[in-house]
């Protein structure tokens, strides 16, 4: 089980993108059971979920009764040390490991949750690790999409492999998998097409660079990254399982943390899923995506506002 400690920095920043969704423990009084009832509202209303929220509110209730919760500094600390719990099994850092390379990451979703963004982040903080990278662009749907990609590597001095407009998405990931290998490449980094978690032929499709990639490498793709948004909500769960069935996702990175995510999401989905989370974002910079911790995601989901760090 993985950890990261986030940057103080990024600490900071995530506590204020969650600060106007963040729950609100009300400070004095004792802890009773119509706080509880107000406590369990809230956490529906964050996204949490109702079996994480049941969780949650049972082992809280075991407390009370035994004597070892009686005020709101206690009940925070507890809530912030159960959430924990739940997420720090999926706080796994992305490694690359010393396998065969290129290392291979297929980044999927929905329409407009940031791949292309994301992808550039990756390639950026791959490179910064002395990295080679080089940039697949198998968005072949939108040709913003590629014009996109080529400006993340223009920006980073990356290659990108594309294709014109409508090509097949899987022979781009041939083309590009062969460019990577012959130029001795870590991480090939590939961007697809948004589409909904719905549409069974774009599914198909996913399932089809997968197979390509895999008979280049039979460990390939070597990771499946499922991006999200954070603000879609219990929508995302859906997301999740349906990407995960069509292509066996590896790793979640949740995007676009600001102040109207209300990021409870992230609980339901790890305790549902059990899915890694690789990463987060909390801007539009490269350096707003770090490393997901388990407890200063839930010490900001907490009561953001009262500067208290995880």
């Amino acid at each position: 089980m993985n950890n990261p400690a986030p940057a103080p920095a990024f600490a900071a920043r995530l506590r204020e993108r969650l600060r106007r969704a963040a729950l609100r423990i009300t400070p004095g009084g004792r802890v009773d059971e119509p706080r509880l009832q107000e406590l369990e509202t809230q956490l529906l209303l964050a996204d949490v979920g109702v079996d994480a929220t049941r969780e949650l509110l049972n082992r809280l209730r075991d407390r009370v009764a035994s004597g070892r919760l009686k005020d709101s500094g206690e009940l925070r600390a507890a809530l912030v040390e159960d959430m924990t719990a739940i997420l720090a099994p999926v706080a796994c850092p992305l490694r690359l490991g010393d396998g065969p390379r290129p290392f291979v990451i297929l980044l999927v979703g929905v329409n407009g949750v940031g791949k292309t963004t994301t992808l550039g982040k990756l390639a950026q903080r791959f490179q910064s690790q002395g990295l080679k990278v080089l940039l697949g662009a198998a968005d072949t749907f939108r040709a913003a999409a590629v014009e996109q990609l080529k400006v993340w590597g223009e920006r980073q001095r990356i290659p990108v492999i594309a294709a014109a407009t409508g090509a097949d998405p899987a022979a781009v990931c041939h083309n590009a998998w062969l460019a990577a290998k012959a130029r001795g490449s870590d991480v090939l980094l590939v961007d697809t097409a948004g589409r909904l978690h719905t549409q069974g032929t774009l599914m198909e499709e996913l399932q089809k660079m997968r197979r390509v990639l895999h008979k280049q490498d039979a460990g390939a793709p070597h990771e499946c990254l499922l991006v999200l948004d954070a603000g879609t909500g219990q929508n995302a769960l859906r997301q999740i399982e349906q990407f995960h069935t069509a292509v066996h996702v590896s790793g979640l990175v949740l995007t676009k943390l600001d102040g109207t995510a209300r990021g409870g999401i992230v609980i339901a989905a790890a305790r549902r899923f059990g899915i890694p989370i690789r990463f987060i974002g909390v801007g539009e910079q490269a350096e707003d995506l770090q490393e997901f911790a388990a407890d200063a995601f839930a010490a900001a989901l907490i009561d953001a506002a009262d500067g208290v760090s995880g």
